[in-house]
């Protein structure tokens, strides 16, 4: 690679899709070619990589592994309904403030020191996004669930990945010279504007085939016997395929196959299975409906 290749001089990224593929199995993470293709472009061009897909696929996770096999620091900025710039990207430690002024003398009020002081970055309250720009490619900043934050939030969260400044009136312009790996994801609970989706590359994270669902979790839970993870595999593919108000995640299936495994279960039967129903299902209704179905969902 060039120097102008990204993030070439900001850490080592390995020589093909493949053994990206390989670095973060090495994580217990199973990327699928598609997904390791996107996560490669994505470190290799220096651009934003947003994942959608439903809840529980792993988009989430798979920051994680990124910043875990490269030894980058995951900073986290969980986005929600309501959310806004100063609660993302820095506060003024008002209370700390105020009980510093009243410790002062009048007259060392007057001197232009003490409002340098009480606006310094001792008081400063640093949030996700600032903490990123100070860190630049020595981390790896996860903005979860874009999709709960408003229209404004977006527009704003755009003019930062362009720029990865930000100036603080009292302070200066805080910027860094090789931004973070960047992952956003959406569980496509509202449209994202377009604006956003050009800066970044994209990519859909669908729920795996059964084949790779075991696998996925005989990685992410080596403890569970092969027969008892590909039954609860087996099941959850069958419960996706019904009509339920919240369909679970392979985060469910993970759930469901320890809940399992912790009682001793070697296998599924009518009994085990409707025990633990809660640990796949979070909705009164649709454990109802898979109570009244269970030979549809273990056969």
């Amino acid at each position: 690679m060039s120097e102008s290749d990204g993030r070439a001089k900001g850490m080592e990224i390995p020589e093909t899709v493949e053994d990206l593929a390989d670095i973060l199995l090495d994580q217990n993470y199973l990327a699928d070619r598609g997904l390791a293709t996107a996560t490669y472009l994505a470190l290799c061009l220096g651009r934003p990589l947003l994942l959608e897909g439903e809840a529980g696929v792993g988009k989430t996770e798979l920051a994680k592994a990124i910043a875990s096999a490269f030894g980058l620091q995951l900073i986290r900025l969980q986005c929600y309904e309501g959310i806004d710039a100063n609660q993302a990207l820095y506060e003024w430690d008002y209370t700390r403030q105020l009980l510093y002024v009243r410790t002062l003398t009048e007259a060392a009020l007057s001197e232009k020191t003490a409002i340098d002081d009480i606006f310094g970055p001792r008081f400063l309250v640093e949030r996700p996004l600032l903490k990123a720009i100070k860190a630049g490619d020595r981390a790896v900043l996860l903005i979860d669930e874009i999709d709960r934050a408003d229209d404004e939030f977006e527009a704003f969260l755009l003019e930062v990945l362009s720029d990865f400044q930000v100036t603080i009136p009292e302070l200066g312009t805080v910027k860094c010279k090789r931004p973070p790996v960047v992952v956003l994801t959406s569980n496509r609970t509202r449209e994202l504007h377009d604006a956003l989706k050009r800066r970044c590359l994209f990519h859909w994270i669908d729920y795996p085939k059964l084949e790779r669902e075991v696998e996925i979790v005989r990685a992410r839970a080596p403890e569970i016997p092969e027969e008892l993870a590909r039954q609860v595999s087996k099941a959850v593919q069958n419960l996706r395929k019904m009509d339920l108000q919240k369909r679970p995640g392979v985060a469910e299936t993970l759930d469901w196959a320890r809940a399992l495994d912790f009682l001793g279960a070697e296998r599924m039967d009518a009994n085990v299975t409707t025990a633990t129903l809660g640990s796949v299902l979070k909705d009164r209704d649709d454990i109802d409906q898979v109570k009244n179905n269970l030979s549809g969902v273990i056969g």
